[in-house]
């Protein structure tokens, strides 16, 4: 027994002078202070394959590696899948010398042989993605760096490239999306930009030429929302707010225009945006309103209600300015246009008759509208000098001398511009009012009325 155990230690330390004798005929390369591969991941070897002569010959293959001595590295790699022909680390190595020999194919098949064993294994996924990226394969390289990040996040160089692969791929594609776009080949250019907002979902100008290209194309819904998450990704984009109000503005969802066209103003001002955005306030404003309103605006003929309605709305600012009276109207409760008739009632605009009654039914003649609008006048003379002095003119009027009891009023009304002569100099006091004159009437009110309003502020 004892004679056995003498043969086996003499074995030992046989096979030891062996192995110190092999490895003093060669020099092991010490670790290199300047990597002749930075790029170059080291094939980690698993806790499992540690403390092996195969672990061994990779430490020692990716050594000569480093100092760019490719023979030897092949040599260790070999080596060690000798020794344990499930060394996928070894595949690796080997891949990493094929790399640095620029045999791209072979480096691949190589990162594939070493994947096969072990499907996330980093070294060789990274490998794997730089030699495909060397190939050309910019898409395939593009995922498989994808895949090493999913299992190390902490691949700092590896993001970074996979972030200019996606970009030079996204710059292609978006390329084509516009190429597409502008030769009117709308399916082409909408999957072209589909794929560019895959690639990057968070780019708002993707959403927004998308939105455009749908806008062309006569798909309301699909533009709507691709031009809402543009403004969503990206609050300072005033053309994605433009072309987002306009398509509102066209479904007549004048509120939701108003918002879009006001932010598009705060980001890049203009006076093409400012009118845009006072028209669409305006429509904004009566959408709200009754819809006997908007039917007043185009009556053949209109009724002291809808006079007081119209002056109400359009000229607010001058009416809440004047003076209030205590009035008292019997005959408007229940009426549309109630809140208007209070309102030009108590400015002394519009006031009730003697019987405390309105006769909100009762048709509006042209000589009514110039009483009307001489007190509005006056409104607006109270602080224009040059105004009083226009006011103060007596006209010649064909069909009324000065005592006629609305004589002051319409020559008012004609000096001031706000209401012409008609044939023959005459101001035909007796002729009824459409909802297209008034409007027509009550815009030259206001327009006299906005320099005050002005000098006022």
């Amino acid at each position: 027994m004892q004679s056995s155990r003498g043969g086996m230690a003499l074995l030992v330390l046989a096979m030891l002078a062996v192995l110190a004798a092999a490895c003093a005929s060669r020099k092991v390369p010490p670790p290199s202070a300047t990597l002749a591969h930075p790029d170059f991941l080291y094939p980690t070897i698993p806790a499992s394959m540690q403390k092996t002569f195969a672990a061994e010959h990779v430490d020692l293959g990716w050594r000569y590696l480093q100092i760019d001595d490719l023979n030897s590295a092949e040599r260790e790699f070999r080596a060690a899948l000798k020794s344990n022909p499930k060394m996928y680390p070894a595949y690796t190595g080997q891949g990493l010398v094929a790399l640095a020999r620029r045999d791209f194919t072979g480096a691949v098949a190589s990162f594939n042989a070493a994947l096969s064993a072990a499907s996330l294994y980093v070294p060789a996924l990274v490998g794997r993605g730089q030699a495909l990226l060397a190939l050309g394969r910019d898409n395939d390289a593009l995922a498989v760096f994808d895949a090493a990040l999913r299992a190390d996040p902490s691949l700092a160089d590896v993001r970074q490239r996979a972030e200019v692969l996606r970009f030079r791929g996204l710059q292609d594609v978006i390329g084509a999306a516009r190429s597409a776009a502008q030769s009117g080949r709308i399916p082409e250019a909408r999957a072209a930009y589909d794929r560019a907002i895959a690639a990057s979902p968070e780019s708002a100008f993707l959403y927004r030429e998308l939105g455009v290209l749908e806008r062309r194309a006569g798909n309301v819904e699909a533009a709507l929302s691709r031009l809402r998450r543009a403004t969503e990704l990206d609050p300072l984009d005033a053309i994605a707010f433009v072309q987002l109000a306009e398509l509102l503005e066209s479904r007549q969802d004048f509120a939701g225009a108003e918002t879009a066209y006001r932010r598009a103003v705060e980001l890049d001002p203009s006076p093409e945006l400012e009118i845009k955005l006072a028209t669409v306030a305006k429509s904004a404003r009566e959408a709200q309103l009754p819809r006997e309103f908007r039917a007043a605006l185009s009556a053949g003929q209109i009724t002291r209600a809808d006079l007081a309605a119209i002056i109400g709305v359009r000229l607010e600012p001058l009416v809440k300015g004047a003076p209030p009276r205590q009035v008292v109207i019997t005959d408007i409760g229940g009426h549309w246009a109630a809140p208007w008739i209070g309102e030009v009632a108590a400015a002394g605009i519009m006031p009730p008759f003697e019987n405390h009654t309105f006769q909100p039914n009762a048709a509006v003649r042209r000589g009514d509208l110039a009483v009307a609008v001489g007190r509005l006048l006056t409104l607006v003379a109270a602080g224009d000098a040059a105004l009083r002095g226009r006011l103060a003119q007596r006209p010649a009027i064909a069909d009324m001398n000065r005592g006629h009891v609305q004589y002051a009023a319409a020559a008012a009304a004609i000096a001031s511009g706000v209401m012409p002569l008609l044939e023959g100099d005459r101001f035909q006091v007796g002729r009824p009012v459409s909802g297209n004159e008034t409007e027509d009437v009550v815009e030259r009110v206001r327009a006299l009325s906005a320099p005050t309003a002005n000098a006022g502020q």
